[in-house]
């Protein structure tokens, strides 16, 4: 006798379920429940429709080979059952039965069920404050989201716009608004820096000035009180300040949708999100759970940790399909992957933060490298910056991050290390981490291979460095004279800075320092600069040998300066 299958909810996860289960066993009678009509899409394609990237929004519906993925093609194309307009009202664990509701006619039905799939998602987190609901006031959640948003900003009627949040969805909406259709767009961060928690401080800085030179304003550690307007929004009000407004989008976070679970009793995390074991079957072996309503294992800290993902959710869709069909795949958990673009500029990162890593109790260091993506002579190439999340102690590696230019190979760099993080791999292992060479791909040593090194060279203590903040600190203050910046570089790269702050910037380039020590002050703290850090190392190492050990290396040298948008 065939099995029943229900799966509650098909956007991502549910779909994949479904068709990985009827694939490995076409025998089963799969039902679908969504409560809208809009099922099976690209989710993360939203912000790309509404800039326009994405023309129509069939696309972020259709397979890669041009079909709409509605009812009609599940049911013809893959033999499952969809229920559209229908909500989940309650689940019969003991009697293996959820009660339905049609959310246009209000009819009701029961589904039994031998197996239970939830794929509930999540659902956009609203502040709480005054005017929040008015009119003009979106969230990014859904396929109707996005078309009353474009449709908003097409016909003319958004001059300005501010988003509530810069993390993923806040910065790729801004971007989407400011771009394409021209919207004078600003963001509000509660948090001191863009991507709070994903990247670090410097990163960050960097593309909060990238974002600003493209027109959009950022209001960081500032914070929304409240929403005003007659009919439809009109301004925001800050703590600080006002913004005028004829669009609000509120972007902060997103809660899992774990209500229907918990009403029927099974196990949630202190988050809401339905607790599951590697097989992803819930507290109720009867019933499987996976994608943004679930928490899964974090790889790197052992504990339970929430990632919403669409990428996730279709890799877990396809582990229960197969137990759904009598297999017995395992979802181990997540390293905890995200990826960015952002005009002209692509963020990624993989692991934990410095942030995240001291909140774990752990005392962790970074390094950071700059360099090109391919071999330097090559005429085709691009700066790549990344940065590395080690502990002190053990030189184990946390977490990667990035940022490049779109054709700068940088999301792959990344993608390399994140694929590894869960093994435990040590600095010394990314020094000799194998890397395709040849060079219109990469260098003879890789800009990983690069970021092990100084890893290393960290540890050992022969790489003594400073990040751009500190930089930025003991300049402010350099007026007190006890702290010499020494340029590494040729004269040609330093002699504007020499006659711009000729008490504080001196120049003597790295090979000449053994015959030009008499020129280097005994009682003062040096800042070393290059280009990118590595001369300015190899002017460390120098001076040591010579007697000067009161010296910093600055990591990424004056690209990572140029980068954040200090201007000197």
């Amino acid at each position: 006798m065939s099995e029943n299958i229900v799966i509650i909810g098909a956007v991502a996860l549910g779909p994949k379920a479904a068709c990985r289960l009827k694939r490995l066993k076409p025998e089963a009678n799969v039902v679908m429940v969504d409560q809208t009509d809009l099922i099976s899409y690209g989710g993360c394609g939203i912000p790309y429709f509404v800039s326009g990237d994405v023309s129509d929004i069939g696309q972020l519906q259709s397979t890669s080979f041009h079909m709409l993925r509605d009812k009609k093609f599940f049911q013809d194309a893959k033999g499952i059952e969809v229920l559209t307009n229908t909500r989940a009202v309650s689940i019969d664990r003991l009697g293996k039965k959820v009660l339905v509701r049609n959310v246009v006619d209000g009819k009701e039905q029961i589904l039994p069920y031998d197996k239970l799939v939830l794929a509930t998602g999540s659902r956009p987190r609203r502040l709480s404050i005054p005017g929040a609901e008015l009119p003009g006031v979106f969230t990014v959640s859904n396929l109707h989201d996005a078309e009353a948003i474009k449709a908003e900003v097409a016909e003319g009627r958004v001059n300005k716009a501010v988003v509530i949040g810069a993390g993923a969805i806040g910065l790729e909406m801004a971007e989407a608004l400011a771009d394409l259709w021209g919207v004078e767009t600003s963001v509000i961060e509660v948090a001191d820096q863009v991507l709070p928690g994903v990247v670090s401080p410097g990163i960050a800085r960097m593309v909060r000035h990238h974002l600003e030179e493209n027109g959009v304003s950022i209001y960081s550690a500032e914070e929304a009180v409240r929403i005003e307007g007659a009919e439809k929004v009109e301004r925001v009000v800050m703590k600080g300040s006002t913004l005028d407004a004829d669009m609000v989008i509120m972007a902060v976070g997103v809660v899992p949708n774990g209500e229907l679970a918990g009403e029927a009793g099974l196990e949630l995390s202190s988050r809401g999100g339905i607790k599951v074991n590697e097989r992803l079957e819930t507290s109720d072996p009867n019933i499987y759970a996976g994608g943004d309503c679930v928490e899964i294992k974090h790889l790197l800290t052992g504990r339970g940790a929430y990632f919403p993902s669409g990428s996730l959710a279709n890799r877990e869709g396809r582990v229960i399909g197969s137990n759904l069909a009598g297999g017995n795949a395992v979802f181990e958990g997540a390293v905890g992957t995200f990826a960015i673009k952002l005009f002209e500029l692509s963020i990624a990162s993989a692991g934990l933060s410095m942030e995240k890593a001291i909140t774990e109790g752990l005392d962790p260091f970074s390094v950071f490298v700059v360099q090109f993506d391919r071999s330097h002579f090559y005429p085709e190439k691009d700066l790549v910056y990344l940065e590395l999340v080690a502990e002190k102690s053990t030189g184990k590696v946390l977490g990667i991050h990035g940022l490049g230019g779109l054709e700068s190979g940088m999301f792959a760099r990344v993608g390399a290390i994140a694929a590894i993080l869960k093994y435990g791999p040590f600095a010394a292992d990314i020094s000799n981490l194998e890397f395709p060479y040849s060079p219109p791909f990469s260098a003879a040593m890789d800009v990983v291979n690069v970021l092990g090194n100084t890893a290393e060279n960290i540890l050992a203590g022969k790489n003594r460095v400073i990040d751009t903040d500190q930089f930025a600190d003991w300049w402010e203050n350099r007026e007190a004279g006890d702290t010499l910046f020494l340029d590494c570089r040729g004269w040609g790269n330093a002699e504007y800075y020499v006659n711009k702050y000729s008490e504080n910037w001196k120049s003597i380039p790295q090979d000449e320092l053994r015959r030009r020590v008499g020129e280097v002050p005994e009682d003062k703290r040096m800042v070393l600069i290059c280009n990118t850090g590595a001369r300015s190392y190899e002017a460390q190492i120098t001076l040591d040998e010579l007697g000067f050990h009161n010296t910093f290396n600055l990591q990424g040298g004056v690209a990572a300066l140029k980068k954040c948008g200090y201007d000197l």
